[in-house]
């Protein structure tokens, strides 16, 4: 009998509002009690949001303010400057 191939999870970026695979986007994470932050591993606790790994989309979600409104929170100017920085540099 032939193995079922693997489903490959998707999810959609917020930026772009594309589906991609969820291995090809970038986990923002807002924990309880803490900042948003990057999240490398797609494995921390709390509310999650995915963008691309593309500075544009980042901009864009800032722009209309799509990370803010999928993580029910707001986002301090200095975290979106980090997030483009660590994007920026991979």
């Amino acid at each position: 009998m032939p193995m079922k191939p693997r489903k490959i999870p998707m999810r959609m970026c917020v930026g772009c509002r594309e589906m991609k695979p969820k291995m090809e986007l970038l986990r923002v994470v807002k924990p309880q009690d803490g900042e948003a932050h990057i999240d490398r591993v797609g494995k921390a606790p709390g509310r999650g949001a995915y963008v691309c790994d593309d500075v544009e989309c980042l901009r864009r979600a800032r722009k209309n303010r799509a990370l803010e409104r999928a993580l029910d929170c707001r986002i301090d100017a200095a975290v979106f400057d980090e997030l483009e920085r660590q994007i920026g540099h991979e």
